[in-house]
C-alpha cells in the first residue's frame, strides 16, 4: 500500500510540474519581441518647388519638375510594361542577368515590397532603354546630350549633383555631400545591378542613370550620383547593368 501511495505522490509531483512548465512556455511564448519590418520612408521633394505628374502604362504616378528649359520625372521608374502594354522581361537570376542581349528589368535584391519599389523603382539594362517603349507617352527616356543640358543650367558637373540630390539621410548614406534638392530633380540612390556578374550593389550610395546614347556595340552612357559628392559625373558601362530610369518630357 506504501508503495501504491508513493507513485500517486509522485505522479502528482510530475504532473505539477509539467503543468507550470507548460504555463511558463506559454506566458514566455506571449512576450517574444515582434521584430518590425522597417517601412522604407517615402521620398522627401522640395516644399518650396511645384510638382506636377505623369502617369505610365502600370498607373503609377511620378511626380515632375520643370527645370530650365526641360521637364523631368522626380522620381525613378518602376514600369514593368512598355507602353504599348506589353510586358517587360524580369529577370532574377545572376547568371542569366549577365548573359542577356535582350531587355530586362528588376527590382534591387529582387524585392517584392511595395514600399521599396516605390522609393527606388526598378532597375532596366540599357536593352530595354533602346526598345524605345519604357517611357510614358509624351516622354522619352534622355540622350547624353539633354543629360549636359541638365548639369550646364545646375552650374556644371562639380556642382550640379549636389543639387540634384534628394536631402536628408533617409535614403542616402552619410555623409550625402552637398545634396540641397534645390533642382527638385529628388535624385534617389538606387543602387545598380552588374552586368559582368548580376550581382546588386550600392543601395543609399550611388544613383545610375541611362541614357540613350550608346557608346560602341556593348557600352552606353549615363549619369552617377555619389553619397561622397557634389558632383554629377558622366558614366559610361555595359548595356547589360541594371541602372535606374528618369524619364524627360517631349
Amino acid at each position: 500500500m506504501r508503495r501504491i501511495y508513493l507513485m500517486i505522490f509522485h505522479l502528482v509531483i510530475v504532473g505539477v510540474f509539467l503543468l507550470l512548465n507548460s504555463c511558463k512556455k506559454d506566458k514566455d511564448k506571449g512576450n517574444e519581441p515582434v521584430i518590425p519590418i522597417v517601412q522604407v520612408p517615402v521620398a522627401v521633394f522640395n516644399p518650396n518647388l511645384s510638382y506636377g505628374t505623369v502617369t505610365d502604362i502600370d498607373g503609377n504616378v511620378y511626380k515632375t519638375i520643370t527645370i530650365g528649359t526641360q521637364t523631368w520625372m522626380a522620381e525613378n521608374l518602376r514600369s514593368t510594361k512598355y507602353n504599348d502594354g506589353t510586358t517587360i522581361q524580369k529577370i532574377t537570376s545572376n547568371t542569366d542577368w549577365k548573359n542577356l542581349s535582350t531587355a530586362a528589368y528588376c527590382t534591387y535584391n529582387n524585392t517584392t515590397r511595395v514600399d521599396s519599389i516605390s522609393v527606388y523603382g526598378c532597375l532596366y539594362n540599357w536593352y530595354a532603354v533602346n526598345t524605345g517603349k519604357l517611357s510614358p507617352s509624351g516622354w522619352h527616356i534622355p540622350s547624353k546630350a539633354e543629360w549636359q543640358t541638365l548639369i550646364d543650367y545646375l552650374g556644371g558637373l562639380d556642382i550640379a549633383g549636389g543639387k540634384m540630390k534628394e536631402i536628408s539621410l533617409l535614403h542616402w548614406s552619410s555623409p550625402n555631400t552637398s545634396a540641397t534638392n534645390e533642382s527638385g530633380f529628388t535624385g534617389l540612390p538606387a543602387g545598380e545591378r552588374y552586368g559582368d556578374v548580376g550581382t546588386f550593389v550600392h543601395l543609399n550610395y550611388n544613383a545610375c542613370y541611362w541614357s540613350t546614347t550608346a557608346e560602341g556595340v556593348a557600352t552606353a552612357w549615363g549619369r552617377n550620383l555619389s553619397n561622397i559628392a557634389g558632383s554629377s559625373l558622366q558614366d559610361g558601362d555595359s548595356q547589360n547593368n541594371g541602372w535606374s530610369i528618369r524619364c524627360i518630357k517631349d
